[in-house]
């Protein structure tokens, strides 16, 4: 589908055909339902045995006398003008009924039906829908020409209207039957509009995922015999989903494609929407003042209302969200006027819903204060309109704006009511903000246990939406931090907050504590990946009881005002400590080792030291004693927050570092893959490295040393400088399955997926890439990657949150283990590392965690290697055994 597009749709003979308007729906900021109807006229049904009540003169005057209202309706309908747009089809249906051309009239009855939920009157579009219907249930109908196209195009809008209802999984039961009438009549227009429309329903029912499925797997052949523009609205519509689905590349490419398409048409509306569409991404990509005159361009161009009136809430969003302080008064007039000459319609409803959001989240220069008036506008409307979901936004709404304003009582009673509604349609992806709020709003009232139960269920209800969350809902997507984030932490601020009765935290919350902060980071990867990450085989606790090297589990949990810590120690119950720090100092004296560090020549040793060391006080001083007295030989961190960018092994007690005292090793969550030692046997690597300079990189000259060492150490195969390709690499660890791939070349881990990458000859490989192909593996071999090894990687430059990066690649790549570098040592440095680790790990029976302690132990003795930069980049993910 996606080579069509690159290479097929610029060759398409285009032909101007005629087509009404086609808006996308998204959840969170829904901004119409889609609708099409046939490019051309239904024709009168022509004289038959079964149904000889149509004459030929009739036939005639149905061609010449109805075509002018339908016609006629359709130029309304386009502009806005629903209820002209009624009147011309009910003389048109009139006339049909009298000259007993049935198939015209369900045809006509359901174009009315689709004005009357524009005006929100949703019991006359039922009644003309169901009037439709009722017509084209005469089986004798079957054999006329039109009939099944007829019956598509009813059932079409029968959907539209379920979806109006927000009945979204009525809708695409609908539009599944309506593609299967459409096939019948070989009309391949009505079976392309049947699957955006299906799309749609997959959209409101919250599946992203499937909904891009749905379109990427359409034949190449069906969009090529399509209208043009139904092409572009096809292009469209897919780039919308890339983009919600975090496919910022793709999505521009489609989006330029459907941009082609209309630019050679007359089709000014769609032309807008391609704009506003393309507006988006520039905003999604960070490009503020080009999203802007997308925006512009749709406004001054003025095609319809409705696209005037989207643009127009999208752009004063954007400029709030960049801080432009001379956004005014009269720009929210004019937005609130464009409400107030626009007919009650979804498109209205979902832009105040917008407007309101925004003033929610930028409350600028008292226009907040509009808020109730727009929202009880709203609520109203949606009501009238039947759109549920529409109805729980505008009550969620005023029950934020409520807890702004302090007024508890009633912003309880709005949250609960709004809750109520987002559960009875099943919509998880709303219902757990309302939940979130309450257990604000629970907390704020000093019901500790209710607030905590409130937010299990916020929890919950993200958990529910665990495999569509990536790409559920835009305003989800794109702020995860801000909406998803803070969902869990605030839980964990309530679970390790010492009741009235005792300062101390049960057995119970301390599980659910750790639980909840495995499930965020979890979540958190899914959002890098924008996809379900693996399941795991084992839980860190069986491992930690089990094993003969006493080993403990160390849970750094950073809050807003404080560090709390939980231990898991062998066969005893969890224990916690908390030290009082806040987020902001940590994350600063985190920053300023890393620099202090890796750059060595700007600092000194011991300022390097003194940092490290009140960093060990707040992570490691409250629990010495019990590790102590433990006798533990291996610690194992899961992680939080800017502590990931940090080796633990740096740490320093004022006498010591931390290597010097443990075995160290990382776990990305609770879990792991499938832990096992690694035997020496198994000792076999494809190694893979570059020398040469290649795509703006420098030169690693010390890595055709590091892989010829490597082979006096291990068997296997080797892939240097141009047999290091892509495909190549992909070739050896299908064919050849040794338990060690060992990759020297320049790598960057990320918080952006598309900036995390490992270099090859021919191409970075991003990390997506790279997944597939140790992934792919596995179905050639019978053991799990055991250990994955970068060795010349680095974090990126100024991303807090870079670390992230290495954590995706250690858990989406099914490697046992993955020993990689955060900062590039110099060339002979990382060539000397990896020597002496292959060396003890083919000499000696122990652990991977032990063998990385103890060549970070020979360089911490060498006079020349003594500096944390030469030692300390080197963490090993995963399984330590």
């Amino acid at each position: 589908m996606i080579r069509y597009l690159r290479h097929r749709y610029s060759k398409i003979v285009l032909s101007i055909v005629i087509s009404l308007s086609y808006f996308c729906l998204s959840l969170g900021t829904i901004l119409g339902v889609g609708f099409f109807w046939s490019g051309q006229m239904v024709k009168a049904v022509e004289p038959s045995t079964s149904h000889p009540q149509a004459t030929a003169t009739s036939n005639q005057l149905t061609k010449q006398l109805p075509a002018q209202d339908i016609q006629q309706g359709r130029q309304y309908y386009a502009t806005a003008q629903y209820e002209s747009a009624i009147q011309v089809w009910q003389q048109a249906t009139q006339y049909f009924a009298t000259q007993r051309n049935v198939l015209s009239q369900a045809s006509v009855l359901s174009y009315i039906a689709l004005a009357y939920q524009q005006i929100g009157n949703v019991s006359e579009a039922d009644i003309a829908i169901s009037a439709s219907q009722q017509l084209l249930n005469d089986d004798g109908l079957q054999n006329q020409s039109n009939y099944w196209s007829v019956l598509g195009q009813t059932l079409t809008n029968q959907g539209n209207l379920q979806l109006l209802r927000s009945q979204p999984a009525n809708a695409l039961n609908a539009f599944q039957q309506a593609m299967t009438a459409y096939t019948t009549a070989n009309n391949i227009d009505g079976i392309l509009r049947s699957k955006l429309n299906q799309t749609q329903a997959l959209q409101a029912l919250g599946f992203y995922r499937r909904a891009l499925t749905n379109l990427t797997d359409l034949e190449p052949l069906l969009i090529e015999q399509a209208s043009p523009l139904l092409r572009a609205a096809t292009f469209r519509q897919m780039g919308e989903l890339f983009r919600i689905t975090g496919d910022i590349d793709q999505a521009q490419h489609v989006l330029q494609a459907s941009l082609d398409i209309v630019e050679k048409l007359d089709a000014p509306a769609e032309l807008a929407q391609t704009w506003l569409s393309l507006g988006r991404i520039a905003q999604a990509q960070g490009h503020s003042d080009q999203a802007l005159d997308y925006y512009q361009q749709v406004i001054a161009f003025a095609v319809s209302p409705t696209l005037t009136l989207k643009a127009s809430v999208v752009r004063l969003t954007l400029r709030f969200e960049t801080g432009q302080a001379d956004v005014t008064d009269s720009e929210l007039a004019d937005i609130q006027n464009q409400l107030t000459h626009l007919p009650i319609s979804r498109t209205s409803v979902y832009a105040q819903l917008d407007l309101v959001r925004s003033l929610l989240d930028f409350s600028h220069q008292g226009l907040s204060s509009t808020i109730p008036s727009l929202l009880q506008q709203t609520l109203d409307q949606s009501k009238k309109l039947g759109d549920s979901r529409a109805e729980s936004y505008a009550l969620g709404y005023l029950g934020e704006y409520s807890m702004q304003a302090q007024s508890l009582s009633d912003a309880q009673s709005y949250l609960e009511q709004a809750l109520k509604i987002a559960q009875t349609i099943q919509a998880d992806d709303i219902a757990y903000r309302w939940q979130w709020q309450l257990g604000r709003l629970l907390a704020q009232q000093g019901t500790l246990d209710m607030a905590i139960a409130t937010y299990s269920n916020a929890v919950k209800s993200l958990q529910t939406l665990r495999n569509e969350l990536v790409a559920i809902n835009p305003d989800i997507q794109y702020d995860f931090r801000e909406k998803v984030e803070p969902v869990y932490r605030e839980l964990v601020n309530l679970l390790l907050t010492p009741s009235s009765e005792t300062s101390e935290i049960s057995q119970t919350n301390l599980f659910q504590a750790r639980e909840a902060i495995e499930l965020l980071q979890l979540a958190e990867l899914e959002n890098f990946f924008r996809e379900p990450c693996l399941s795991v085989q084992q839980q860190i606790d069986q491992l930690v009881d089990a094993t003969t090297n006493p080993t403990a589990v160390l849970y750094p949990i950073i809050l807003p005002d404080r560090l709390d810590l939980i231990l898991k120690l062998p066969n005893k119950p969890l224990q916690h400590r908390s030290t009082p720090v806040s987020q902001a100092d940590l994350d600063a004296r985190a920053e300023e080792l890393i620099n202090k560090i890796v750059l060595p020549y700007n600092y000194t040793l011991k300022e390097a030291q003194a940092i490290s060391e009140q960093l060990y006080d707040w992570l490691l001083k409250p629990v010495d004693t019990a590790l102590a007295e433990a006798n533990i030989e291996t610690l194992v961190f899961v992680l939080d927050g800017t502590l990931r960018n940090i080796p633990m092994a740096v740490l320093y007690d004022g006498q010591n570092y931390l290597v010097e005292k443990y075995n160290l090793a990382l776990a990305p969550g609770l879990n792991l893959v499938d832990p096992q030692p690694l035997t020496e046997q198994r000792l076999a690597a494809i190694a893979a490295g570059l020398t040469e300079s290649r795509h703006g990189f420098s030169p690693l000259e010390s890595v055709r040393t590091e892989i010829e060492r490597i082979q006096m150490n291990l068997t296997g195969q080797i892939l240097l400088d141009q047999s290091f390709t892509q495909a190549a690499l992909e070739k050896e660890i299908n064919d050849t399955p040794f338990p060690i791939v060992h990759l020297a070349t320049h790598g960057q881990f990320s918080s952006d997926p598309e900036e995390t990458f490992i270099l090859a000859w021919d191409t970075p490989i991003k990390i997506n890439t790279l997944n597939r192909i140790l992934r792919n593996s596995e179905q050639t071999r019978q053991d799990a990657i055991e250990l994955l090894v970068l060795s010349a990687c680095e974090t990126a430059s100024g991303d807090k949150r870079a670390a992230l990066g290495l954590a995706g690649v250690a858990v989406q790549a099914g490697a046992r283990s993955t020993l990689a570098s955060l900062w590039n040592l110099d060339d002979e440095t990382g060539a000397l590392f990896m020597e002496k680790f292959y060396q003890i790990l083919s000499q000696q029976n122990t652990t991977k965690a032990n063998v990385l302690r103890q060549v970070q132990l020979a360089l911490i003795q060498n006079p020349d290697t003594q500096h944390p930069r030469y030692w300390a980049p080197y963490v090993l993910v995963g399984n330590w055994l």
